[in-house]
């Protein structure tokens, strides 16, 4: 049966003339049956003008179907902000697998006759390495330094996966930097792997000044990246 007149209420509208409206200005497709999302009475100096500029004026809000997405990252920057470590969580640690045998000792013989602090210093930057061979042994004894250098940069690698897993994290945009414990030899690592290709040596342990766990390490990091805590991700093994 038949309308008199014309329509001025969008939900007297049959199910085609509100698919269309629905169509036309974007409104969620309706369900048959359904009222339509508007109840408002359309003036008639508005009737044949685009639905959008009559909302406007109204300030009347634009129905969508999809849900709002929040901002979720500061001034356009990926959040969370990825943080490695590096020996033995991205690289392999050739202390812990090749140095006792250059020495010609067990592991065990090696932690017990080198020096206890010495590695520790040179991990914070606090002596040079010409420095750390006159004490790397308790007994002072002289040693091949470049030999040692040359045996822990043969043994560096990545772990199984890792390569593959940095390169997927960089294609999707994350911003990601080295937060480890190791002195300037872990430009012996950049130049063997080339870590930098995906992530920066922004947070060693020589440059600060500090090692994990020293809570200075931490709010350091926080303060260079300049963002809460709670938008970063820390890997470690």
């Amino acid at each position: 049966m038949g309308r008199e007149g014309p329509i001025t209420r969008l939900e007297e509208a049959p199910y085609t003339i509100k698919r269309e409206w629905a169509r036309r200005y974007k409104f969620p497709s309706p369900i048959r049956g359904s009222p339509c999302p508007s109840e408002k009475v359309l003036p008639k100096s508005t009737r044949n003008n685009n639905l959008d500029d009559y909302r406007k004026k109204k300030m009347m809000p634009i129905v969508s179907s999809f849900p709002i997405r929040k901002q979720q990252n500061v001034n356009n920057r990926k959040l969370p902000i990825l943080l490695f470590d590096i020996m033995d969580t991205i690289v392999r640690d050739p202390f812990y697998h090749d140095v006792a045998p250059f020495f010609g000792m067990s592991f065990k013989e090696l932690m017990e006759s080198k020096h206890p602090t010495a590695w520790i210093e040179f991990e914070e930057g606090r002596v040079d390495e010409m420095e750390l061979a006159e004490k790397f042994f308790k007994d002072k004894r002289s040693f091949d330094l470049e030999g040692l250098k040359n045996c822990m940069s043969r043994g560096y690698s990545y772990l199984d996966g890792i390569e593959e897993l940095l390169c997927n994290l960089k294609e999707n945009n994350y911003e990601m930097h080295a937060v480890t414990n190791y002195p300037v030899w872990y430009r012996l690592i950049e130049e063997k792997l080339n870590m930098s290709t995906y992530l920066s040596w922004t947070f060693c342990s020589c440059m600060i000044g500090k090692r994990k766990p020293n809570p200075g390490f931490y709010l350091e990091v926080i303060r260079h990246l300049n963002v809460d805590p709670t938008s970063c991700i820390f890997i470690d093994d």
